[in-house]
């Protein structure tokens, strides 16, 4: 807080009045913006990623100071390869919050008490946001840049139970195709572009910076389609229930230091990039600041009917598919108070968002039906 005084006229520096302006100056300064406008000590709390394009708010958050800023000692595990293992270590306590998509609706239908405190990617101003999505395919496989029908027939690579999987099940869906129309070959992210390079698949379905890699390494591959709405994006930051419930003002702070990196973010892909290469190991700085063009379009931490309509809309499909065993209530497993409580009293956090729209709006007492 800048505190700006001025000397009026017949008060010298040595008068009590200009010592008492400063002594509250100084108090106010001090004080920091935590979440409910006290000072606070640092609190120590442990997190997760996934090393991917799309995971970079939590690094950037503190690379730039904005946790230290909201009184948190934010400590970032290594990235994990998949939201699962990402689970498992909050399962085991590693991590008190992680940031997962699709592999969470499973965790909680084992039984897994999570819940969703706001976005780390995704959008609540509309359903359809895959834009750091996209389908690569490799030279001489016959398919056809955007012609999704000619991806009938084909060895397609997805990595089961994530938000790619997801997206090329959309994409069959949109092209009027089944998913036994094609033949999936379930592969890490990472091995993806191998796997198109030695021509063990024809193509594959994955989020950035792979893709874009793929494009640059593999001589001849073409993108088939990228993004193009077909589903709406699940990508979460997570916390057992009671650890978020004991821990509310933490779980506040930490929610406005990401939305502060997320607007940071918006404001200077170029700088994102770079943060991009120190924390993804593998990630060359010209690829992520392609990267970056797509991500910025999904940073929006905010919650909406749009996220509890995607999250039981992939819940649903994959449900239909045999891929998951039941479907769960959205209702349960998101916790918007968090966020909007943030988003009530930080407005300027998200000024340079497009607004909700009034239907998506979500509140105390929010209800979602399919």
């Amino acid at each position: 807080m800048k505190i700006r005084l001025s000397l009026m006229r017949g008060v010298t520096p040595t008068s009590g009045l200009l010592v008492a302006l400063l002594a509250v100056a100084l108090s106010l300064a001090s004080a920091g913006p935590a979440v409910g406008g006290a000072a606070a000590p640092l609190t120590k709390v442990s997190t997760g990623i996934v090393g991917a394009i799309d995971q970079l708010g939590t690094p950037v958050a503190l690379d730039r100071g904005f946790f230290e800023k909201w009184s948190l000692d934010v400590t970032i595990a290594r990235p994990y390869p998949t939201g699962v293992d990402q689970l498992n270590a909050l399962q085991a306590g590693e991590i008190q919050i992680g940031q997962v998509g699709v592999p969470m609706i499973g965790a909680v239908i084992r039984g897994m008490d999570l819940v969703i405190l706001g976005n780390y990617t995704g959008s609540a101003a509309r359903l359809g946001s895959d834009a750091t999505m996209a389908l690569v395919a490799r030279e001489g496989s016959g398919i056809k840049p955007g012609d999704l029908q000619s991806l009938k027939g084909k060895r397609i690579a997805a990595s089961f139970g994530t938000i790619n999987h997801l997206y090329v099940l959309g994409l069959l869906e949109k092209a009027g195709l089944k998913p036994a129309d094609v033949t999936l070959v379930n592969t890490p992210p990472q091995e993806m572009p191998v796997a198109l390079l030695a021509k063990g698949i024809d193509a594959f379905s994955g989020w950035d910076p792979w893709p874009i890699a793929a494009l640059k390494d593999v001589p001849g591959s073409s993108e088939v389609i990228r993004g193009g709405q077909v589903i709406g994006f699940l990508g979460f930051l997570v916390a057992l229930r009671g650890w978020a419930e004991k821990n509310a003002a933490t779980v506040e702070r930490f929610l406005a230091a990401r939305a502060e990196a997320d607007k940071w973010m918006r404001a200077n892909p170029a700088g994102t990039a770079q943060i991009a290469a120190r924390w993804l190991p593998g990630t060359r700085p010209e690829i992520a600041l392609e990267a970056m063009k797509y991500n910025v379009q999904q940073l929006d931490i905010r919650i909406s009917a749009n996220n509890y309509r995607a999250l039981h809309s992939a819940n649903d499909r994959l449900n239909k598919l045999g891929h998951l065993p039941s479907v769960i209530d959205v209702n349960k497993a998101f916790a918007p108070q968090y966020i909007l409580k943030v988003m009530k009293e930080h407005a300027g956090l998200f000024s340079d968002l497009a607004p909700i729209p009034q239907a998506a709006q979500v509140g105390p007492g929010f209800n979602f039906r399919p």
